[in-house]
């Protein structure tokens, strides 16, 4: 293990004093210069939290979309733009992303959960579909878990939550994912993590390592790498695989059959539909959908497979 977490935490130094010649890289005042397909608008929350999100279509369903670790509303831009002709559909900005506002919080998956439940209230939305990926799935869970009640569907693109950690990986990754370690990160280190992402990486997924790049001389920049720091440990120490057979929504998961991030390569190697299969079998109703050629970022790589499904699995 020790080995494992010292020649990850070498290869990061060495990513982080690496140098590109990257060009093109926009001037982000803020994270509010990001630019987003649609205009956001803005909810203030009893704890002074300022949340965006965007609200797109109408119909009887509403589908509200949490994104993953380090991401942001633009994650279902390839999603929404279709399921909106049918449904209402919300996607928000997380607390310390996006165009939401990044005073530090605990980043726990509770935490998130409480924040997605005050903006329903607020937004007066008694009824729900909820969906999420990667971390968004396992914070969707957690919800699911807390407001059965409320949500008429759970979809969970390639959640995470599935796998289970020791107490000393737990450990390793508090240890290495630092706010100063996201800081840090090199543009050569932004493009692979991101590429590492899809199978096939499309052109149109780009943008989001340009904004990536772009985030770092942003005033804001300090909050959003607290937060992904912060939503690590969150992640991690608050655990759903043994809580899984409590779940009792419908649940459409998804994964993609070559996701290098699902399992740990490092920590857990095995394969991801191992993984997704446990997740499958201990929610008592769902319904696994695994994408072939096809990486963690499976919106943006397979969407006319995700975007057909979840209509079938709605209706």
């Amino acid at each position: 293990m020790k080995m494992i977490k010292y020649s990850i935490l070498l290869f990061a130094i060495i990513s982080m004093t690496a140098c590109a010649p990257y060009k093109n890289i926009p001037k982000l005042k803020s994270f509010q210069d990001l630019n987003y397909r649609v205009p956001v608008k803005t909810i203030q929350l009893d704890n002074e939290i300022e949340v965006a999100y965007t609200d797109e279509g109408s119909g009887t369903e509403t589908i509200i979309f949490i994104h993953g670790l380090g991401s942001y509303i633009p994650a279902y831009d390839k999603l929404i733009p279709e399921l909106s002709k049918k449904y209402r559909c919300i996607a928000i900005d997380l607390p310390g992303y996006g165009k939401s506002s990044k005073a530090p919080h605990s980043g726990m998956m509770s935490f998130y959960a409480d924040i997605i439940h005050e903006i329903t209230g607020k937004l007066g939305i008694d009824k729900f579909s909820l969906a999420g990926h990667s971390m968004g799935g396992q914070i969707s869970v957690v919800y699911g878990l807390s407001w059965p009640e409320q949500l008429n569907n759970l979809i969970l693109f390639a959640p995470a939550g599935f796998e289970r950690f020791t107490p000393g990986q737990k450990e390793w990754f508090e240890d290495i994912m630092t706010p100063i370690l996201v800081h840090n990160t090199t543009y050569e280190g932004i493009e692979t993590n991101l590429a590492f992402n899809f199978y096939n990486m499309p052109k149109d997924a780009e943008f989001m390592m340009t904004d990536r790049m772009a985030m770092r001389e942003a005033s804001d920049f300090g909050g959003y790498c607290y937060a992904v720091s912060k939503s690590v440990a969150g992640m991690i120490n608050e655990p759903i695989i043994d809580k899984l057979d409590q779940l009792e929504i419908p649940t459409l998961i998804f994964f993609g059959e070559n996701d290098n991030l699902i399992p740990n390569r490092y920590l857990n190697p095995g394969t991801t539909s191992k993984i997704a299969e446990y997740g499958h079998e201990h929610i008592s109703d769902s319904k696994l959908i695994m994408i072939p050629k096809c990486g963690h970022f499976l919106m943006f790589e397979k969407p006319e497979i995700v975007i057909e499904e979840m209509k079938l699995f709605i209706n």
